[in-house]
């Protein structure tokens, strides 16, 4: 992104807080001066701060006999990230996780109520990656130079062309979560009895039914049919939950059939937070469309 090539040296006015569900690898987020504020994991009496356990630690625990739960981090915790970049002078820029499946928004919003226009809040209307992209880009933008009013208008334009689709093996974490009851009624049956993958999508930050397909690597199929059609890509992402030979595979096809570069298609495993929704076996695939 020409425009944002970042200016050595600069120190941005505009500082870049996010959640930990965005995903973000941990070089990126050093680079970039981005502060992670984590979601909670709950695992029966336990309590973790997302990214706290190691995944394979996570998923071992996640087997027992406590299914794990989250919940969004407290204002307090926003607002001590707040208060730590608004003393030396900066605008904080804070982007969250989906508001219509989090309330991580809510909580955000209520910290920078006390700081004015120094605090801006954007619901990203997208998770995992999704998220992580625009908070990448922002960064990337306030290194540049931006304002923040320039860097919000960036974000509402990468906001309204990110697509995400994901393709799970089982219902049951997200049942058990109740963060999609509006469409798990629809396809609860069939997918008990007739053992279908439901493919999902998000609408403006709703997790939406997106489609239903009769075998996983019919699901994985469909993806790369739906990023075709939104060719040219600017960015392009696989993520998954206990999957990473699958990842890499599709995001191997995903470049061979886009003509989307290889080295530039990221493959991360998504975080505890995300992963307790999700369950194991997940694929997502985040495609930003070219303005």
């Amino acid at each position: 992104m020409n425009e944002n090539e970042i200016r050595a040296g600069t120190d941005p006015e505009v500082y870049v807080v996010t959640d930990s569900s965005c995903d973000l690898p941990k070089e990126v987020v050093g680079e970039f001066g981005i502060t992670i504020v984590p979601l909670i994991v709950r695992l029966g009496t336990e309590v973790y701060e997302d990214g706290a356990l190691p995944m394979d630690e996570f998923w071992q625990k996640a087997s027992g006999p406590y299914p794990p739960q989250t919940s969004q981090p407290s204002p307090g915790a926003f607002e001590e990230a707040f208060i730590r970049l608004v003393a030396r002078g900066k605008q904080v820029l804070c982007l969250s996780i989906t508001s219509k499946h989090s309330g991580t928004f809510n909580s955000a919003r209520l910290a920078a109520q006390r700081f004015g226009d120094a605090v801006h809040v954007f619901d990203s209307w997208s998770i995992s990656l999704g998220l992580g992209v625009q908070a990448l880009v922002a960064a990337q933008a306030a290194r540049a130079g931006h304002s923040m009013q320039e860097i919000v208008h960036q974000l509402e334009s990468l906001r309204a062309r990110t697509h995400l689709t994901i393709l799970l093996d089982t219902l049951e974490n997200l049942r058990r979560g109740g963060r999609a009851d509006g469409f798990i009624a629809a396809v609860d049956h069939m997918t008990r009895v007739l053992n279908i993958k439901p493919l999902i999508n998000m609408v403006e930050g709703q997790l939406r039914l997106a489609g239903a397909v009769r075998s996983f690597q019919g699901g994985l199929k469909r993806i790369v049919e739906l990023v075709r059609q939104i060719d040219p890509l600017e960015h392009l992402a696989v993520v998954h939950t206990r999957r990473e030979e699958t990842a890499v595979e599709m995001a191997d096809r995903l470049a061979e059939q886009t003509g989307f570069p290889r080295e530039r298609v990221w493959v991360r495993e998504t975080g505890a937070a995300l992963a307790s929704h999700g369950g194991r076996g997940v694929i997502g695939v985040l495609a930003v469309s070219a303005i």
